[in-house]
């Protein structure tokens, strides 16, 4: 896990159990991980992004928030990686990003991450999560891989050692914040199983493709729910607060 020289300074993070690797630069330029690549200008629009999400957990006191679309392909793992590694070198908290799209993980090889364990081994196994772990190379960033189950994803979800973990993953470190990236809002009811237990919502639109009707529905669905705000992926429209356009971009989900 995580341990430091002072424990409590994130300026001298020391990884002593966490899984430490190295990924590629050509592999997050490939997947358009622009956060992790040098002095890419494109990653402006993150640091917006990073600082209107950050401003509201503060003054709200949270800790979490999960990224999610209406449909499939809107981009919500390529904001939700980006975004965590904005976080993690602003420099003030760490980043624990979770991949909890169950049916479709995919963090892990949006960053070129070989891993052994993920999250279901951790629900399904006696696999703790400090084995499950990996440090992508990124100061103060850590990831909790996703991998398929066997079982029926929603049970999975709705367990009670997803929300012990949860639990333990909220409450390990105060400085931490996490990012779970939930599957599509219109794929299944897993986002919807898993929103009781996250502080807030930052919801993902794809532009050009989800429909005004898509956009009131998902409102609907999150209405119970703190919504962080609306990033729209794949505009080419001039940029307005919580639009944040890709023209031409194909982002992966």
């Amino acid at each position: 896990m995580i341990d430091s020289t002072d424990g409590h300074s994130l300026d001298s993070i020391r990884y002593t159990k966490t899984q430490t690797v190295s990924i590629d630069p050509d592999v997050l330029q490939s997947n358009r991980v622009i956060m992790g690549l040098y002095n890419d200008p494109r990653a402006d629009i993150f640091r917006v992004l990073r600082t209107n999400v950050l401003r509201q957990l503060r003054e709200n006191n949270w800790n979490s928030f999960a990224i999610t679309s209406a449909t499939p392909g809107a981009g919500k793992t390529f904001v939700s990686i980006n975004l965590a590694i904005a976080i993690a070198i602003e420099g003030n908290q760490s980043v624990l990003i979770v991949d909890a799209d169950i049916r479709r993980p995919s963090v892990g090889q949006y960053l070129g991450l070989q891993w052994e364990f993920g999250l279901v081994d951790c629900l399904e196994g006696d696999v703790s999560l400090g084995d499950a772990l990996i440090n992508p190379g990124i100061e103060r960033m850590v990831v909790l891989p996703g991998n398929n189950s066997n079982n029926n994803a929603s049970e999975l979800i709705s367990s009670r050692k997803m929300f012990n973990l949860i639990q333990e993953i909220k409450s390990r470190y105060k400085d931490r914040i996490i990012i779970f990236d939930l599957p599509p809002l219109f794929a299944a009811d897993d986002a919807l199983l898993l929103m009781p237990y996250i502080d807030a919502v930052l919801l993902v639109v794809e532009d050009g493709k989800n429909t005004s009707d898509e956009l009131q529905h998902s409102m609907y669905i999150l209405e119970q729910t703190n919504l962080l705000g609306l990033v729209v992926n794949k505009s080419s429209q001039s940029i307005t607060p919580y639009q944040y356009g890709y023209a031409s971009e194909a982002a992966l989900d």
